[in-house]
C-alpha cells in the first residue's frame, strides 16, 4: 500500500485538521468530499474516509456508499472525530449506527475533535443545548462518560485535536504496507 488518499467532511474543522496531519504524516493526497468527484481513486492502494460523527451519524459517509462498490478491491480505512472522550461502547454504537452491510467490515478508528458552541451553526447550538438540558435532569451516576464531557464542556472551548489520537491508525498503515 504506497498510495493514499483521505477523503474528508468537516464542519468546524477538527476532521480536516486530522486529514492536513495525515497528510503530513503519510505524504498523501488529502481531497474534501464534496470534490470525490474529481479524485482518480485508481492510482491509490488505500482510501481513508475521515468524516465527524453528529447526532450519532458519521458525516459524509453517504459518499463513501456511493463511491464503494468502485474502490470495494482497495483497501479502505474510516476515521471518525468527535468530540467526546473515547468510549469502546458509545463507538461500538456509532459503528453500528452506521457501518451497515458492505461497510460492516472496514477498520474504524476515532479520534478526538474539538469543541466550540459559539462557532456552531445555530441549529446545532440549540440541539446541543437541548441535549445538554436533558442529561443535566439525569443523575450522574448513571450518566456515559460522553454525556458527563458534554455538560463539563458547556459554554467553554476545548480543542482536543493532537496527532497522537492518530496513532492507532498510523500503526494500522504501517503494519498494512508491511503485509504488501
Amino acid at each position: 500500500m504506497n498510495k493514499i488518499v483521505v477523503l474528508y467532511k468537516s464542519k468546524y474543522g477538527a476532521t480536516k485538521k486530522y486529514a492536513t496531519m495525515l497528510r503530513d504524516e503519510l505524504s498523501c493526497d488529502i481531497y474534501n468530499v464534496a470534490d470525490y468527484k474529481k479524485v482518480l481513486f485508481e492510482r491509490y492502494d488505500c482510501v481513508i474516509f475521515a468524516g465527524a460523527i453528529y447526532a450519532g451519524g458519521i458525516a459524509g459517509l453517504n459518499i463513501l456508499r456511493k463511491i464503494y462498490e468502485n474502490i470495494k478491491h482497495k483497501k479502505i480505512i474510516i476515521l471518525c472525530v468527535g468530540a467526546s472522550p473515547f468510549d469502546e461502547k458509545a463507538i461500538e454504537e456509532v459503528k453500528t449506527h452506521n457501518l451497515k452491510e458492505d461497510l460492516k467490515g472496514i477498520p474504524f478508528f476515532y479520534a478526538r475533535g474539538a469543541w466550540n458552541e459559539s462557532g456552531m451553526t445555530f441549529k446545532d447550538r440549540t440541539m446541543c443545548k437541548l441535549l445538554q438540558k436533558m442529561i443535566a435532569k439525569q443523575d450522574t451516576v448513571s450518566c456515559e462518560p460522553w454525556m458527563k464531557e458534554l455538560l463539563y464542556s458547556q459554554g467553554k472551548v476545548c480543542d482536543w485535536i493532537d496527532k497522537k489520537n492518530l496513532l492507532p491508525v498510523l500503526e494500522y498503515i504501517r503494519i498494512e504496507q508491511q503485509e504488501v
